[in-house]
């Protein structure tokens, strides 16, 4: 007890809005239903919780979480309710003047028991029906202010040793969870293997229809974790962790969940870390800027890009560094700093072709290529076309470069490449082009479960607004409003124009 308010299970508890006494009550009842019966809290337990910072002891963490959980239909961790002894207090930084709901950077032997506990969780939501609304995300100043210095330092790995009954490596959440158990190099592999075949499966489909299998993946990689393997294997295993965990939180932002893909992105950071892969962990960390740029915060991802690419180290391939510059300049494009993106986008140029390809790509890169650049490179100039009409015709450029280029199997990407190209067009006032492609966009999404293709189409579907009075857009315009969804989630913005 440190006689300090826990913040964060304050503000939590006020958003669950039950009494004291009927938290008490809960606790004990969840605790007798995950077998504990002899648990007995009260109201003045609660209250020195809250109130005083006293840390309960195991298993009410645990419950707790499950609790929060199950009330706010979003997954909460320990660490969300400020209740790790080997972390940080629950008190806000600097007195309460910045927040960080995602409690990071946490201790490195912490990682496992994190990605297991979130993972378990979602599980939970998943099965029961509930997804991650309600949350916010954090902020990319705050995030990367509380991850710089942890990120600029290697870990170090403890001697080779099984774990398991070190506490800090028990179950922190009770869900789905087997004895952990050495594995060996055939095993990694077959993981490994899943891993692009996920990925693979996102590209194409997107991310709704494997978004629980990645989850549950996942939560069994962290239960290996749990063993102390051989170093080259641990850092192996590490690797699958991040990617899947990569995958997890872009499948979370594809569908809409943006709390519970930012705090995946966080997860692969740390896994990439915990791996020795610096570049890895840079790249998730990008993906929270995406997300950011997405959502329309466009100085909040320069703030996450800052420490992306910082964090990612001199190890880091020229084309893994283009890649990085291709979201700070989309983020720039957002902010209207037309100088700036261009600049930007021409050290990406230069990166891109300055990689020889001596050095085989990480599997996690084997996604960017010629085709994304163009793709990125269509994404900023048609952004800041809103800003710069003159720059749709760039946009257009660049996007027909990405549409000839693009593999089998990138459909989602593709379907982009068409909306960008549409969207140019019809700032470029050419609305007979813009209908093509507008509805080559259409053909694709039918198979597709991005709701962040449903997103950009919202954004064009505003740009045909001055184009209404011709019959063919308004015919358009009809289609439009009938691929987007009318309930559910990821129907909250409905076209308006």
């Amino acid at each position: 007890m440190n006689g300090q308010p826990n913040t964060r299970l304050s503000d939590l508890f006020g958003l669950a809005g039950w009494s004291k006494g009927e938290l008490a009550r809960l606790v004990n009842r969840q605790a007798a239903a995950m077998g504990h019966p002899q648990l007995a809290t009260d109201t003045s337990r609660v209250r020195r919780w809250i109130d005083m910072g006293e840390i309960p002891r195991d298993p009410v963490p645990r419950v707790l979480a499950v609790l929060f959980t199950e009330r706010l239909g979003r997954v909460v961790t320990i660490e969300d309710l400020g209740l790790v002894r080997h972390g940080r207090p629950g008190k806000r930084r600097g007195g309460g003047s910045v927040e960080h709901p995602d409690g990071v950077p946490w201790a490195p032997e912490r990682t496992a028991a994190v990605l297991t506990e979130f993972t378990g969780m979602d599980l939970m939501l998943n099965r029961r029906g509930l997804v991650g609304a309600g949350a916010a995300l954090a902020a990319g100043s705050a995030l990367s202010s509380a991850m710089h210095d942890w990120l600029h330092t290697d870990p170090a790995l403890v001697a080779d040793a099984p774990r398991i009954n070190d506490p800090l490596h028990a179950d922190p959440a009770g869900f789905d969870r087997y004895e952990a158990a050495p594995i060996g190099s055939q095993e990694i592999e077959e993981l490994e293997r899943s891993v692009e075949v996920f990925r693979a499966w996102d590209a194409a489909r997107g991310g709704g229809l494997q978004r629980k299998a990645v989850v549950g993946q996942l939560n069994e990689v962290g239960g290996m974790l749990n063993y102390r393997h051989p170093d080259h294997l641990q850092r192996r295993l590490w690797g699958v962790a991040a990617n899947l965990a990569v995958l997890a939180g872009w499948m979370s932002h594809d569908v809409g969940l943006e709390p519970t893909a930012q705090k995946y992105f966080v997860i692969a950071a740390h896994a990439a870390r915990e791996g020795g892969d610096r570049p890895r962990a840079g790249e998730a960390l990008s993906r929270a800027a995406r997300q950011m740029v997405h959502l329309g915060k466009p100085d909040d991802a320069l703030d996450l890009m800052k420490l992306a690419k910082s964090g990612a180290g001199e190890e880091a391939l020229p084309r893994t560094r283009a890649m990085l510059y291709t979201i700070e300049a989309w983020a720039q494009a957002s902010m209207g700093r037309g100088q700036a993106m261009r600049r930007t986008l021409g050290l990406a140029e230069d990166l891109f072709v300055s990689d020889k390809g001596d050095v085989p790509p990480p599997s996690w890169m084997q996604m960017f290529d010629e085709a994304d650049l163009h793709g990125m490179q269509a994404l900023a100039y048609r952004t800041l076309a809103d800003h710069e009409p003159a720059a749709a015709t760039i946009a257009q450029r660049h996007a027909k470069a990405a549409i000839e280029l693009r593999a089998k199997g990138h459909d989602r990407s593709q379907i982009f490449d068409y909306i960008s190209l549409a969207s140019a067009c019809f700032i470029a006032d050419d609305p007979e082009q813009a209908d093509r492609y507008a509805r080559l966009a259409l053909v694709s999404m039918s198979a597709n479960s991005s709701h962040r293709t449903w997103d950009r189409l919202r954004e064009m579907y505003r740009l045909t607004a001055h184009y209404s009075g011709y019959p063919k857009i308004q015919d358009l315009r009809e289609e439009i409003k009938l691929a987007l969804p009318k309930g559910g989630k990821g129907a909250g913005r409905t076209a308006k124009a």
